[in-house]
């Protein structure tokens, strides 16, 4: 694919995936409820889209090609993951870099309970308790068959794809994951955050990177801070809209970071 094509093919997949060619009216909930569509909202990814394939709009998309590229770029080694994937575009966007650079050795892994967020029991975080984010779970549950139907329509559904069904703290330890290029969180909760990065940030290979689409939310980026302070890691975290943010790990001496 020519480096044009390969750009104007990317382009349109963002488009399509968020949903600006059409407009579909959001979802009355989300960070900006509204039931009319505006273009400032699904670009910021504020809004809950009716029908598109994603909510993280345009800029976190653009930070998820520039991820993904800067690794096959650079070489570093590793899959590509996703915890908590809703409709899954955020997955299909990654599996279409791969697709757009020709690379056939790296896969993108799926992983998500398929039914919405935990219930609040005994044992949940107190921030998770206050974020209640399992009484949104009639917009946020996606079933596996629907999230697997939204890659055949792209035409990207194929053995490159690994889907992860299950909690986190259940699925995440037996996966046959290798090493990681590519981390990126989406699950909101302070124990879903800190479980993530237990179980996969040690797979991150060096030049690598982790991606937190929920950095706003007050447990979601209490979770980082926290867990990153218990295990030493330093790297500058950066922020993508005002909403995501993300790190590079160290990379090898001699690469640019």
């Amino acid at each position: 694919m020519s480096p044009r094509t390969l750009d104007l093919y990317l382009d349109l997949m963002k488009e399509v995936l968020s949903n600006t060619i059409y407009e579909d009216p959001p979802i009355p909930a989300g960070w900006a409820p509204s039931t009319v569509y505006e273009p400032l909202n699904r670009r910021l990814g504020v809004d809950w889209p009716s029908q598109a394939h994603t909510m993280i709009g345009r800029r976190r998309l653009d930070n998820l090609q520039f991820c993904v590229e800067r690794v096959l770029a650079d070489g570093v080694p590793g899959d590509l993951i996703e915890t908590g994937v809703w409709r899954g575009g955020a997955c299909i966007l990654m599996r279409a870099v791969l697709r757009a650079h020709g690379v056939t050795d790296r896969r993108v892994w799926v992983a998500d309970s398929f039914q919405g967020m935990p219930l609040p029991d005994a044992d949940t975080h107190p921030a998770d308790r206050a974020l209640a984010a399992h009484t949104h779970n009639d917009v946020i549950a996606v079933d596996l068959d629907t999230v697997r139907g939204n890659f055949e329509r792209y035409g990207l559904l194929d053995d490159q794809i690994v889907f992860l069904p299950g909690w986190f703290h259940e699925t995440l330890p037996a996966a046959p994951i290798g090493k990681l290029a590519v981390l990126r969180l989406d699950s909101d909760l302070y124990t879903s955050t800190v479980e993530t990065l237990d179980l996969l940030h040690p797979k991150v290979s060096p030049g690598g990177f982790v991606i937190v689409d929920d950095y706003h939310i007050p447990a979601c980026r209490a979770a980082v801070h926290d867990w990153r302070e218990r295990h030493g890691v330093t790297e500058e975290i950066e922020d993508i809209d005002g909403l995501g943010a993300f790190w590079r790990l160290t990379p090898p001496e001699g690469t640019t970071p």
